[in-house]
């Protein structure tokens, strides 16, 4: 959208009138380079030519001096008023990236024509005041007939992505066609925002399609063209398999985004941040890299607030898994005072306390934020009860539960607490929270499923912790919503059968008879079928009462013979055994110790099998003396230092298992090594 250049005819002849003619020429053949010149040559002679002024900022406007245009109109604020150059002054300041300005100066404008309302819809845009941004794109769809209908739906279709994705809106059906591949992209982002991944991935590889046809039509575009152009759509269904959870494809397809340096800085600077969220503590050197390419220059004026908030976090995380502390906190000083409310920073500094040990100061960092910021204490609190947990004060987790009303009698909530109940075996609160959970029920939702569920939850909790009698009010009000309901009825009879028997004798007239519970099934053939997993063994027969069999000649059974003990090969049967055999050798009467004084030469000594009476002739000390001999080269006359030889190469272990050293070799040789 860029403002057309206006012109005004000198009268007369002469220099200046050819100055005009001449810029009137360069306009229509798009040369503002030279028009410029011309037109400083009119101001040259005349300085507050209106018309020179205003040709001199359209033509700087053509060539991208917005700052030099704008620095004009505020020169000139005398002879250019805002009814004439107001357009053409919002327009400057929204590409220098000062959306507030731009909007003051349009609301400033008197008269709101067609480009003001579509500079207008723009600057709504950027400043993410989408309601307002959708009712300026409607009207001028609906009021407008031109050849530019197609980019206002484009525009209009971005603006339902953005409700969709950023503020979680269901976005309205207004009908637009899908005959462009923008159209298309933006038919998708409004899916992914509503949780339809499926039908958003058919829509981008309809986007896909769409833009190679018409792109292939133009002769002039090359193949990197093209890439080029699918690279937003390609980053896109990567970010569906990544929600998808096929993290493998969606990072292969984001590293084919990076490879062609896309100029869209906003486009590099989100792709980037997706690898980092994937590498998550891995990969950290990669992502070290991928987090440069999210600070360049222009970013922030590329992509929405909760997106550069999302890279700002993301930014602080990585700080804390590569053990940069200090780095951390100020990123999350920062965030906690851009967004003071927002509890994403809280939980990363309660994360990197816990990682220097600090869980008192987590807690109390948390709890001072869940009251400064009660809109959300709920996930607070949440990780507070983890954190306590982890210290192993289970009770005061199981309070801080409680206390979050928003999530009180919610199943999973109620499911934790009995567990943690259960785990302190404290079983009168675990029974209190069931009580609480079913009033609560009772008066809210009367007879539905989950309260129900709750009454028969409580009442087998109740049974198998042995409280029948409290067990017995929870089966009464189950069987009275389904009196068919034998089950129920089963188990209000054994609990009433250990506390007021007559009761249930009185309910077991509700069971059905016996003949209209058989269902005239053979239980031995049953058993003995080829899908039995167990076999009903018979009793064991009384001695005494059952009839001997008369054994037939075939029936006679075997005796096993009984082994014989083996006896020590001294044994004499005449002798009386020693009655203190069963006692150590040290504890009987007649021990006597060792005896001293033996030969040494009875000792064993030299080689294993070797006899002492050869030790004794290897003697050198008993033959005659012989002069000494130097030692062999290689043979050590000390202890041999051992130096391990290095280990062998062993296969990674398992998560979790113990890695084990390679047994480590010796020399056998002395100082003169192998």
């Amino acid at each position: 959208m860029v403002p057309l250049i206006w012109l005004k005819m000198a009268s007369g002849s002469g220099p200046v009138s050819a100055l005009w003619t001449e810029i009137n020429r360069c306009g229509q053949n798009g040369d503002f380079v030279r028009a410029l010149k011309a037109v400083n040559k009119i101001l040259h002679e005349n300085k507050d030519d209106v018309t020179a002024l205003r040709c001199k900022i359209v033509c700087l406007i053509q060539n991208g001096g917005f700052k030099e245009a704008l620095n004009v109109m505020n020169t000139h604020t005398k002879s250019l008023t805002s009814d004439m150059i107001g357009f053409e002054k919002a327009y400057c300041e929204y590409r220098l990236n000062r959306v507030d300005h731009a909007l003051k100066t349009i609301q400033g404008i008197p008269e709101q024509t067609d480009k003001i309302k579509e500079l207008y819809g723009q600057v709504l845009y950027r400043l993410e005041r989408y309601d307002e941004c959708l009712a300026v794109y409607k009207d001028m769809i609906r009021n407008t007939q031109d050849d530019y209908e197609e980019e206002r739906k484009t525009n209009l279709s971005a603006v339902l992505a953005a409700q969709s994705t950023w503020e979680n809106t269901s976005a309205e059906d207004l009908g637009l066609p899908e005959s462009s591949y923008e159209l298309c992209y933006n038919a998708a982002c409004c899916l992914i925002g509503q949780g339809q991944l499926s039908q958003a991935m058919q829509k981008l590889q309809k986007a896909e399609e769409l833009c190679r046809k018409s792109l292939a039509e133009d002769s002039d575009v090359t193949e990197e063209d093209v890439e080029a152009e699918l690279a937003i759509i390609h980053s896109q269904m990567a970010y569906v398999m990544q929600l998808q959870g096929r993290t493998e494809d969606a990072l292969q397809l984001y590293n084919q985004v990076i490879k062609l340096k896309p100029s869209d800085v906003g486009l590099l600077a989100v792709t980037a941040n997706n690898i980092i969220t994937i590498n998550k503590d891995q990969n950290v050197f990669d992502s070290k890299k991928k987090v440069k390419l999210t600070s360049a220059e222009g970013v922030e004026h590329k992509l929405a607030k909760k997106q550069l908030q999302a890279i700002e976090i993301n930014k602080a995380l990585l700080a804390m898994y590569t053990n940069q502390a200090d780095q951390c906190n100020k990123m999350l000083a920062s965030l906690q005072t851009q967004n003071p409310g927002h509890p994403r920073p809280v939980l990363i500094k309660v994360a990197q306390l816990c990682r220097e040990k600090q869980h008192n100061k987590a807690i109390e960092l948390l709890q001072r934020f869940s009251d400064q910021h009660p809109e959300s204490a709920s996930g607070i609190k949440l990780t507070m009860a983890q954190l306590y947990v982890t210290q192993g004060h289970v009770t005061k987790a199981c309070d801080i539960l409680k206390s979050i009303d928003e999530m009180k009698y919610k199943p999973g909530m109620l499911s934790a607490l009995v567990t943690m109940y259960t785990h302190e075996e404290d079983i009168d609160s675990a029974i209190d929270v069931f009580t609480q959970a079913i009033q609560y029920y009772q008066s809210e939702q009367p007879g539905s499923a989950i309260h129900l569920s709750l009454v028969r939850e409580a009442a087998n909790y109740k049974l198998k912790h042995g409280r029948k009698k409290e067990a017995t009010s929870d089966l009464e009000q189950l069987w009275k919503q389904n009196t068919n309901d034998v089950h129920t009825l089963a188990q209000l009879i054994s609990a009433y059968s250990l506390v007021d028997q007559d009761k249930a004798k009185a309910l077991s007239k509700h069971l059905p008879s016996p003949d209209t519970m058989s269902f005239n099934v053979d239980v031995d053939e049953l058993e003995n079928s080829h899908g039995a997993t167990y076999i009903r063994k018979k009793a064991a027969k009384v001695v005494g009462e059952s009839q001997p069999k008369e054994q037939g000649p075939g029936d006679v059974k075997k005796k096993k013979k009984k082994k014989k003990g083996k006896l020590p090969k001294n044994y004499d049967p005449k002798s009386t055994p020693d009655p203190e055999r069963w006692l150590p050798m040290r504890e009987r009467s007649y021990y006597r110790g060792k005896k001293k004084g033996k030969k040494k030469e009875q000792v064993g000594r030299g080689t294993q099998g070797a006899t002492s009476g050869a030790c004794a002739e290897l003697d050198a000390s008993k033959s005659a003396s012989s002069p000494p001999t130097s030692p062999r080269p290689g043979s050590g006359t000390g202890t041999a230092t051992s130096t391990a030889l290095p280990p062998r190469q062993q296969k990674p272990a398992a998560a979790g298992a113990t890695r084990k050293k390679a047994p480590q070799k010796k020399k056998k040789g002395g100082k003169g090594g192998w």
